[in-house]
This record gives C-alpha cells, structure tokens and sequence, in this order.
C-alpha cells in the first residue's frame, strides 16, 4: 500500500505527496497531459522536441543542468503517446531547487531560434540514427501506419516524418507550448523525506502564482473495428528475416485490459512462457520471439515479434505462431499456468515500488488515468481475471481480420 495526500492549487495544478523518511532523497515529478497523439498530422513530432526544449533553458536560468548539480540532484524525462514526463531527484534538504527549476520552465521556457535550432538537429540526428539508419528501425513507422488509418497512433513520439521536426517554426513550437504545458494540464508528483506541510508551501510558493491556461480537452478521432487483415512484406539491410503481428486490444482503462496484459505474458514474457518455449526451444525457429503491447492510454496493439532462425521460411515460422494462439484459443488454460503469471506480475508490481523515483512517477501516471489510488489497487484488477477471461479474449483478440502482419527479409 502506498500512502500518500492529495491536493489541489488554484491554477488547477494537481499535487501528490508521498512521504518516505526512510530516504534522505526526495523526488520531484512532474507529468504533463500531452503526448504525440496530441499533435497535428502535418505537425508530428511536437511533444518529443519539447521534451529537449525543456532542457534549454528559461529566461531566468540559462543552463538548466548546472543548479540541479551543484544541488547534489540528477535529472531526465520521456516522451510518449499519450504523455510528456519530467524527473528530478536530490537530496531531500535541496528540494527547493527542484521546484524553482520545473516551476521556472513552465512558467518562462526560453524560446529562440537559436534554442529551437540546436534542439532540432539534436532529434533529427536521433530520427536518422535509430528509425532511418539502424536495423529494424523503421517498422514501427510501418507498423502504426498499418494498423491505425485515424486515430493519432498511427505515427511515431519521434515524429511520422523528418521533414515536420526540420521545417518547425518557432510560432507553432509557442503555441504547443501554451496550450499544453499549463498547471492545468499538470500533475505534480513529490516523494521522499517530505511533510504534506512542506510541499503545500513549496508548490504554492513557486507555482500558485503561473496562470492556470485552459484546460485541454480531447477529442480524438477514434479508431473503427478493424475488419479485414493487413500485411506487408519489406526487404532491407538486416542480418535476419523477422516477423511482427499485431492485434488491436483494449485502452488502459478498460477492464478487460488486464486480460490481454495476462495473455502477451503467458504467450510471450521471458523464457518459461509458452512461445520461447516451443518455438526457441523446441522447434528451433527462432532466436528470440516475445509478446508485449505498450499500455496505451486508448486503444493499442498486443504485438508478437520474432527474429527466425536463418534457413528458416517465413510461412513454417508464421504457422507455427498461429498453432500456439489456437492453443489458447481452444484449450482453457490451467489454473497453475495463470496464478503463476499472476505471480509475475505481483512481483513486477512490487520490485517498482522498491524505487522512490518509481512511486513518484506511478502516482501521477495513476492519477492521470483518472485517480492516484487506482495505483494501490492495480494488483486486485490482475487478481480477478479468470481462466475463462483469458479464453474469451484469446479469441476476440486473435481474430484474423484484427491482425496486422509484416514480413521482414534480409536483403541478401
């Protein structure tokens, strides 16, 4: 059980407090309610750039990096889908730093051509070395835009093309800003060697006075049943042929998500699971095979992904998938083989809550799904999945009209 107080400032700016005296650490997290699916189709790549343009500067602090070292803290963030995420931790007795830090940048980023500019080389370098130059790296392009033909999934955090992150103009990258990176649009996260007192005074201090912007409400063009199979075959530069399939499954808060986290684990989580098992293993097919979908706050993709064995067809690998998910789709599992993925789970859960930084980040990911509590009882959700689940949803979610398959050959 993780304890922790809630409150509200006026601007909107959702706080979550964890104390922890058992550290002498203290995190600062805080999490923005935007991601890539939030951006424009001729304008992709938008939350991603900001993430390297909050660390430019502001008006008051020039180099972001040199007071939060000098404090004794470190620092990162990411990116993704569906949101933008800010991480400090420090010496709990510095903690101030970090507020004057995140607080500053929501309030006053710098922004200039020159800042926008050396950012924008620094992502297109990353576009160019790990989507365009660097094996295997241009599936997930092919694979969004094969699977999603509305909703903003289809294109990558990184951008659907290069050209949007090279031909962005500073009014569009302000107005991005604006609308998204307000206290409104915010959760602020602390844990550690902290009191609720402490925190109140802090956040209102270095936040209570940052205007509260408009709240962002979505309305994204939601995705329609999928209702005939996509293939694609591609031949590049790679040293095997590999196979990727991926299937439609359900939002992070639908319930029946956690029937569909169970299944990529019994089918494809580490080494005892079903697919190395027999396919690695015994048959010899292939090298690495694993199951895993993103957790995406809509709608997202339970994808299978193996590297073959060279010599082998990729007709013998794909048939050899399919008898294992008909496996599923026919026998009902045993009570043995879910309690011990159930098992997996609870342990994965809870080797998370060991870390400070974790906790902070899960409290306000919670609360952004619409209540930091659900975080205390995610494991109960795991818990009532039934063997019967795990058989009804094997088979809505393999249906072959919901699948999306793409052939990857080695060239030569």
């Amino acid at each position: 059980m993780i304890h922790f107080n809630k409150f509200t400032l006026a601007n909107g700016l959702r706080v979550i407090v964890h104390e922890d005296h058992t550290t002498p650490m203290a995190v600062v997290n805080v999490l923005y309610d935007v991601g890539a699916r939030d951006e424009s189709p001729e304008k992709t790549g938008f939350a991603h750039l900001f993430e390297h343009l909050m660390f430019g500067g502001s008006v008051n602090i020039p180099v972001y990096d040199e007071p939060l070292q000098m404090a004794g803290g470190e620092n990162n963030a990411y990116t993704t889908s569906d949101l933008t995420n800010y991480y400090i931790q420090l010496p709990a007795e510095n903690i101030e730093t970090g507020f004057w830090l995140e607080s500053d940048r929501m309030l006053s980023l710098a922004f200039t051509e020159k800042s926008l500019d050396v950012q924008r080389k620094v992502v297109s370098e990353e576009f160019k070395e790990h989507y365009i130059n660097k094996p295997y790296g241009d599936i997930w392009h092919k694979m969004r835009n094969l699977a999603y033909s509305t909703h903003p999934y289809r294109w990558m955090t990184i951008g659907k093309e290069l050209s949007h992150i090279e031909e962005a103009k500073l009014e569009d990258v302000k107005a991005f800003f604006f609308k998204h990176y307000r206290p409104v649009n915010a959760i602020l996260s602390v844990a550690g060697k902290v009191t609720v007192e402490q925190v109140k005074a802090l956040a209102e201090k270095w936040f209570g006075d940052i205007q509260s912007g408009d709240k962002y409400n979505r309305q994204l063009p939601v995705e329609p049943p999928q209702t005939e199979a996509h293939k694609m075959e591609v031949k590049s530069n790679v040293p095997l042929d590999a196979l990727y399939k991926c299937y439609h499954m359900y939002s992070r808060t639908d319930p029946r998500y956690y029937a569909a986290d169970l299944i990529s684990d019994i089918l494809g989580g580490g080494a005892s699971s079903r697919l190395h098992q027999v396919l690695v293993k015994e048959k010899q097919l292939f090298s690495n095979i694993e199951c895993y979908h993103f957790g995406s706050l809509d709608a997202g993709l339970l994808t299978i992904e193996g590297k073959l064995v060279k010599g082998v067809k990729m007709k013998d690998a794909e048939n050899a998938i399919q008898e294992e998910i008909e496996k599923l789709q026919q026998e009902i599992i045993s009570e043995r083989e879910l309690q011990k993925v159930k098992n997996r789970v609870e342990s994965m859960l809870a080797f998370e809550d060991m870390s400070l930084l974790s906790r902070a980040n899960n409290l306000a990911f919670y609360e952004l799904l619409g209540d930091a509590s659900l975080m205390n009882r995610e494991f109960e959700n795991y818990e009532k999945v039934t063997v019967e689940d795990i058989h009804r949803e094997a088979n809505l979610l393999f249906d072959e009209k919901n699948s999306n398959t793409i052939y990857y050959y080695a060239a030569n």
